[in-house]
């Protein structure tokens, strides 16, 4: 899409906001040489295994919190065992800065002020041209805190759906490289996926050559 092409801010639903743009090309190339530093480990990144025995198309690593279905641990079991990539003070400052563009003065019906968002945990995936994300809640979290969604990379098609059950009523986003999405408060819950990756949309600039990064931050409410 042509950045002669203004693409508003726009609430998709309740507590779902799009801001079109957010991170600058600097930002995004930041988090580019940051997602390569932590898919090397300590925890690589890597397909994630389901329970009843499929493999997740995407590649996730994480940050301060090791997500495996369906639950949070400090070491990844699952994978070598070791504690994953502690959480950097940086990104809960990206975080917050979020929640107070997105919300603006609506914050407060999510949280207590957005200075008192402190997530704790990231899960970045990879997606290549094939890769998908099924519908899911992200439930597996002791809080009802926001999620805030970054892309990097190629285009998306984003689909945002509701409460209830997997199907309609759905509606679908385009994300693009540098796009923010937060949803909180009455669609912390809600349905969401990615039916489609653009192949060869994303700007080389930005240090991502082929893919997409998707980088969510969570508040897991969990200690220890």
């Amino acid at each position: 899409m042509s950045a002669l092409i203004p693409r508003p801010r726009a609430e998709i639903a309740p507590g779902a906001v799009h801001l079109p743009g957010w991170l600058s090309l600097e930002q995004q190339r930041e988090l580019v040489i940051a997602c390569r530093g932590w898919a090397t480990g300590p925890v690589p990144i890597r397909h994630t295994a389901l329970p009843r025995g499929g493999v997740m198309s995407v590649q996730t690593v994480c940050l301060g919190w090791h997500w495996q279905p369906y639950r949070y641990t400090r070491t990844a079991d699952d994978v070598n065992g070791k504690r994953v990539a502690p959480f950097p003070d940086w990104l809960v400052e990206w975080g917050r800065r979020a929640l107070i563009d997105a919300y603006q003065d609506a914050v407060p019906d999510y949280l207590d002020g957005a200075a008192e968002y402190t997530p704790d945990t990231a899960l970045i995936n990879f997606y290549d041209g094939a890769a998908k994300m099924g519908m899911h809640q992200d439930k597996d979290e002791r809080s009802a805190a926001p999620v805030v969604s970054m892309s990097v990379g190629d285009s998306c098609v984003f689909r945002l759906g509701n409460d209830e059950n997997r199907g309609r009523p759905y509606t679908d986003v385009r994300l693009e490289s540098g796009d923010l999405f937060v949803f909180g408060g009455p669609a912390r819950f809600a349905y969401h996926g990615v039916p489609k990756v653009y192949p060869s949309t994303g700007d080389a600039a930005t240090g991502l050559t082929a893919g997409r990064l998707n980088i969510t931050l969570r508040v897991t409410g969990l200690t220890g």
